[in-house]
């Protein structure tokens, strides 16, 4: 009888650095600066076209306390764990930040969060792109084994996304924490590394330029991909 618990994976798993810029065709995400990125992060993050942007995290909103904005972004820029990045388009705006957090080589076990998209970020292709990209720095060049995201229970937009992206929901602690005033409750989602080859071809099967019309509609959905990819395989 084989042991499914046998231990083939050859860590530790690499460190986010602070000088690694990810890029794709439509977003880059560049280690956070708060001199650099302060201004459009600022102007994103006082976009009133999104009442919910900071609902569920635990910091924010500023409206106008730019001081207190901008000592945020410094404390953010200095942390090497959460290893925080500027999501920036192709034109050159920030427009958002994500970050890695909990990161633990040992374990080869690795978190997005602190996610935040300014309204001009949220439901476009690039929104997508930066989690592909986050996703396969972390398993095909830092060599994780485990990627996890985890949102307040109640923030039904951020656990479709996962479900979209391709994270498996896992559960909920109940009583996790408290925010805001507020207790929370965590939903918890992972892709683990042998899942991570399908639903990597899933993500690059909707990002291809022939996925989408001339008026960037695409033409099928990123899990609808995703489950032909695994039903090929």
């Amino acid at each position: 009888m084989s042991d499914d618990n046998v231990l083939t994976w050859s860590g530790p798993a690499g460190v986010p650095d602070a000088t690694t810029v990810l890029r794709g065709d439509r977003v880059r995400l560049e280690p956070l600066n708060a001199r650099a990125h302060g201004d459009d992060l600022y102007a994103a993050a006082r976009d009133d076209r999104d009442p919910l942007l900071w609902k569920y995290l635990v910091y924010g909103p500023w409206e106008d306390d730019r001081a207190g904005f901008d000592a945020h972004l410094a404390g953010q820029e200095a942390s090497s764990d959460p290893r925080f990045y500027a999501v920036v388009l192709d034109d050159g705006r920030a427009v958002g930040v994500v970050s890695y957090l909990r990161i633990e080589p040992a374990h080869g076990v690795i978190e997005i969060g602190h996610i935040w998209f300014g309204p001009a970020l949220q439901r476009t292709p690039a929104a997508t792109e930066l989690v592909y990209l986050l996703a396969r720095h972390a398993f095909d060049e830092l060599g994780h084994r485990r990627l996890e995201w985890k949102c307040d229970a109640a923030n039904a937009r951020s656990q479709a996304a996962a479900r979209r992206f391709g994270f498996t929901f896992e559960g909920i602690f109940r009583q996790h924490q408290i925010v805001k005033g507020r207790n929370r409750d965590t939903a918890w989602f992972s892709i683990l590394d042998g899942e991570w080859p399908a639903v990597r071809a899933g993500f690059e099967a909707w990002l291809a330029p022939e996925n989408f019309d001339a008026d960037g509609r695409q033409h099928a959905g990123l899990a609808e991909l995703r489950s032909a990819v695994v039903t090929r395989m």
